[in-house]
């Protein structure tokens, strides 16, 4: 099958390597950005576009791989009159339904991942959760992931909707953390990888012990006294976030 990226942001510039590893041929990468779209494209041996009246017609699937606010602004001219090709998009909170009012096969290939450009990953091992509008288009969905990934699982727009939401908590607020964290650190002439110890420990807790089990600190037991001192010493940095988490580790810990 040829295949159209639209988009060459840090989720393509994954997905797409592992697309060409695993034997598809990448025919185009569209993106706004001439630097992204050469990118990408030098990565997947195919074309670089910049404006979607150079997109290719005659591709077999279309992966939109673009913000969610871009999507709905560039389907109407992206799906007109390539009607009987497959379209999918990639993200975590946008439902498969976006696609109805212009196509007629279409669905859903979301990788649970954080992605860094930067970064190498063994795409095999990153769950994907994918969805599709009929049985037929569910089957070549389920062929492109499976090609990819040894973790896919069938999830509807709604569930899906709830594991970004539950992502988000665990990636994007945990790193935020870890970067408050270092600056406290900076702050005082401490490097951060002392910290990694710690970090990596976390991690692997949750793989034996409910996150519940494994929370540890003076929120679970709310030592008022810690917290406040603690909370005094946030000079720069957002009381809000310590006093809010504190509270709320101390109510999940004793309900």
């Amino acid at each position: 099958m040829k295949i159209v990226f639209i988009g060459a942001g840090r989720l393509a510039t994954h997905l797409g390597p592992a697309l060409c590893r695993a034997g598809y041929e990448i025919v185009q990468v569209y993106s706004l950005t001439k630097e992204s779209a050469q990118a990408l494209a030098r990565l997947t041996a195919s074309e670089p576009v910049t404006d979607l009246q150079q997109v290719a017609r005659d591709a077999d699937v279309y992966i939109c791989a673009l913000k969610d606010d871009v999507l709905p602004r560039i389907l109407p001219e992206l799906c007109k009159g390539r009607e009987e090709a497959l379209f999918l998009h990639t993200a975590g909170s946008v439902s498969m339904d976006i696609f109805q009012p212009y196509a007629r096969h279409y669905g859903v290939l979301y990788p649970m991942q954080t992605f860094s450009k930067e970064r190498q990953l063994d795409f095999s091992e990153i769950p994907v959760f994918i969805e599709a509008n009929s049985t037929t288009t569910f089957s070549v969905v389920e062929s492109l992931a499976s090609s990819v990934s040894h973790k896919v699982t069938p999830l509807s727009s709604d569930d899906r909707r709830y594991l970004h939401l539950s992502a988000v908590f665990a990636c994007n607020f945990v790193n935020h953390c870890y970067d408050l964290a270092g600056q406290l650190l900076e702050e005082h002439g401490i490097p951060f990888d002392t910290l990694l110890p710690l970090i990596d420990e976390t991690a692997r807790k949750v793989h034996e012990l409910s996150p519940r089990e494994a929370q540890t600190g003076p929120a679970v037991r709310y030592d008022q006294a810690v917290i406040a001192r603690q909370s005094q010493m946030l000079s720069g940095l957002p009381h809000d976030i310590y006093e809010l988490m504190s509270k709320s580790i101390h109510e999940r810990n004793n309900d």
